[in-house]
């Protein structure tokens, strides 16, 4: 008798494991079908850049989840002066939106007003902070604006080493969009990346590398409002830079590179934000540093699914296992055919050197432009002075602010 109900005890338990292992699974299998979620993007959904990576982001959520996606690009007031943020938020809440994606720094604003307008519905304010406690636009009362943003400033600093093992000429271009916090913690990364490998690795003296920063004023080209940022890379290229690296959401560097190049001209250049950016002039680009929102807006969605929706603000990284899985590293870097065999070895020990924290470039001491501490010698960046980064660093040529 005791080994008979020993048997039924250990069945019962077994059948008790995969019921609980069946209902782990059911919690980790989400269902989209029916839910409604609105992106609203500040340019084209087909701009080969930070719009794009956006909408297929939305693309990647329908994909996964089953979810119906309403959106509207071009939102931005040169291409949609009629419309604000916040009217876009109140029609796709009466379209039936669940969720809603505002993309752009530019959107605080409209935003903020739509989430206070609507506060039963969750909102996500890419790049922003009115979600972070420690931060400077902390919203306390927005309980439904969350914030997701990458921290890109690793991807750059690929980006810039990459241009740095390259140059020839020892002038690098970097085309820079509107000038606030986010972009100006970018350029430095560049710009940190370039100087590492281009006298770390290469052995050259750091101060024969030139690094001018040339910003156009908007995040992409709008005739009449902005610098052309075809004529700044030109101009890039005619004052002797041989690599222009982009910040901006377009690929004007590159096909500018391109032409260049096409005309017998050794150039090279590196685009920005969408991981097939590369593939307009794949010769001549050195690799793309994008972002990957996938993942990050899925952990988001599913909680909003779930009725787990808390606002945060979220600074994702890359996957350093893996850093182009699209499925798990929210920003990657994809290597070029313009890269050589010798510098694209030097890259990925560069990189290994990040993933490992052998190579931690924001440490001091490292000096603001106008020659004012950023960080004292030793002393490695916190997310605070990152994210809020008041000026370009020393050695960078061109401007820290807006006159």
């Amino acid at each position: 008798m005791k080994g008979k109900y020993w048997a039924k005890f250990l069945a019962i338990i077994t059948v008790l494991a995969m019921l609980a292992g069946a209902c782990g699974d059911d919690d980790d299998e989400v269902s989209g079908e029916g839910f409604t979620f609105g992106m609203i993007l500040v340019g084209p959904q087909n701009d080969r850049g930070w719009s794009q990576a956006h909408y297929e982001a939305g693309e990647y959520l329908q994909e996964q989840l089953g979810a119906t996606m309403i959106v509207l690009d071009k939102v931005n007031g040169a291409d949609r002066p009629e419309i604000t943020v916040d009217q876009v938020v109140d029609d796709m809440v009466a379209q039936g939106a669940q969720l809603i994606f505002a993309t752009s720094d530019d959107m605080k604003d409209g935003i903020e007003l739509g989430a206070a307008n609507h506060p039963d519905v969750p909102m996500v304010w890419s790049s922003g902070d009115s979600a972070w406690a420690d931060g400077e636009g902390y919203r306390a009362d927005l309980d439904n604006l969350g914030n997701e943003m990458g921290r890109m400033y690793y991807a750059k600093q690929i980006a810039g080493c990459a241009a740095g093992l390259t140059t020839e000429t020892g002038n690098i271009g970097y085309l820079g969009p509107l000038i606030n916090d986010e972009t100006r913690r970018l350029a430095n990364s560049v710009y940190l990346g370039a100087q590492y490998c281009w006298s770390e690795v290469r052995g050259e003296d750091p101060a024969a590398l030139t690094f001018s920063v040339n910003w156009i004023g908007f995040w992409f080209n709008i005739p009449g409002v902005t610098l052309d940022p075809t004529q700044v890379a030109n101009d890039f290229f005619d004052g002797g830079a041989d690599v222009v690296i982009s910040g901006i959401d377009t690929t004007e560097a590159l096909v500018v590179a391109g032409q260049r190049s096409d005309g017998g001209d050794a150039v090279w250049a590196v685009p920005y934000d969408y991981e097939g950016a590369c593939e307009e002039k794949p010769e001549i680009c050195l690799g793309v540093p994008y972002f990957n929102w996938g993942p990050a807006y899925l952990e988001v969605t599913k909680s909003v699914i779930k009725g787990e929706f808390a606002a945060e603000w979220n600074w994702f990284g890359p996957d350093w296992d893996d850093l182009n899985s699209l499925n798990t590293s929210g920003v990657g870097f994809v290597e070029g055919d313009g890269l050589s065999d010798d510098s694209a070895t030097a890259l990925e020990e560069f990189i290994d050197g990040l993933a490992g924290g052998d190579i931690v470039l924001f440490t001091g001491p490292l000096n603001y432009q106008d020659g004012t501490p950023y960080l004292t010698d030793g002393e490695v960046a916190s997310d605070h002075q990152l994210w809020y980064t008041k000026q370009l660093l020393e050695g960078m040529i061109g401007a820290s602010a807006s006159n």
